[in-house]
């Protein structure tokens, strides 16, 4: 609307009849503009969005890049406040509890959702596969060098230093202090 209001504009300055008057008499995006008729496109935060809360599902999980790429709803149980792992490294389920964090996060990503993956990709798989543009905006908005896999050690090595199982400490508020410098880099995604 801009461009056709600046068309307009230089027709109106630009053309005239024999008597020397404008041929453009209003331009017609002034109307909408006066009227905010304009139908405005909001930008499209749905895969920024998307890579924001899959860096924070790992962060806040310890899960493999993989078995977070992979989740599909049939996996995550919002009632009972879990996530299934089925696809793990050594071929056994793996049920973890959902924070509340996590679970207002799931839950906002449902009602959103188009797809059956929990993440979803453009590519073949349909899910993420390696996001590594927006690691690399993280990496430089926070100054942070990190990988996927340094999420799921950090996770980890949190973990055993405080003698809590893995599964326990994702309910652990301790936890949202310690990674809160990095959970706010990868925030900055939005």
């Amino acid at each position: 609307m801009r461009f056709l209001r600046a068309i307009f504009n230089f027709a109106a300055g630009e053309y005239e009849n024999a008597k020397g008057q404008s041929l453009i008499l209003e331009n017609p995006v002034k109307r909408l503009s006066h009227t905010r008729a304009w139908y405005r496109v909001e930008r499209s935060t749905g895969k920024s969005a998307a890579l924001r809360d899959y860096f924070l599902l790992i962060l806040f999980t310890g899960l493999r890049r993989e078995e977070a790429a992979k989740s599909t709803w049939d996996h995550i149980d919002l009632k009972a406040k879990t996530v299934t792992i089925v696809d793990t490294k050594n071929h056994q389920a793996h049920v973890l509890p959902l924070s509340d964090f996590l679970y207002n996060l799931l839950l906002s990503r449902q009602q959103q959702s188009a797809t059956n993956f929990v993440f979803p990709g453009d590519g073949k798989t349909g899910y993420i596969v390696e996001p590594r543009k927006a690691m690399e905006k993280v990496i430089k908005q926070s100054g942070v060098t990190f990988t996927l896999h340094d999420l799921r050690k950090t996770f980890i090595t949190i973990a055993e230093s405080l003698d809590i199982p893995a599964y326990a400490l994702i309910r652990c508020v301790l936890l949202l202090m310690i990674f809160i410098t990095l959970a706010a880099a990868i925030l900055l995604l939005e």
